[in-house]
């Protein structure tokens, strides 16, 4: 994480964020993020398709603790769309100072 503070669900555990964490999630970990703390978080994610062909790929699952969060997918699903479609849409905006330290 870049900056700010978040929360990670990771296989229904809840584990604060901060600045310069770092998180390894292997291959079909269930985890969410979720913004924390009084202003933004930029948070810096990276994949790897490698074990794509193995699929289901990319799933969202239903996590409970995720849903107290309003962060968990109502059942599970392999469509993005689905998944996303109850989250606004993202918008464009400029870099403003102090987001980054």
């Amino acid at each position: 994480m870049l900056s700010g503070e978040a929360l990670l669900i990771i296989e229904g555990q809840e584990r604060p964020l901060r600045q310069w964490d770092f998180v390894h999630c292997p291959p079909k970990t269930g985890h969410v993020i979720v913004g924390a703390g009084d202003g933004p978080c930029v948070i810096l994610a990276m994949s790897s398709r490698e074990n794509q062909a193995f699929g289901p790929y990319g799933a969202y699952t239903v996590d409970e603790v995720a849903r107290r969060h309003r962060a968990s997918v109502e059942e599970d699903v392999q469509d993005a769309d689905v998944a996303d479609a109850r989250v606004p849409k993202s918008e464009p905006t400029r870099y403003r100072d102090g987001w980054l330290p």
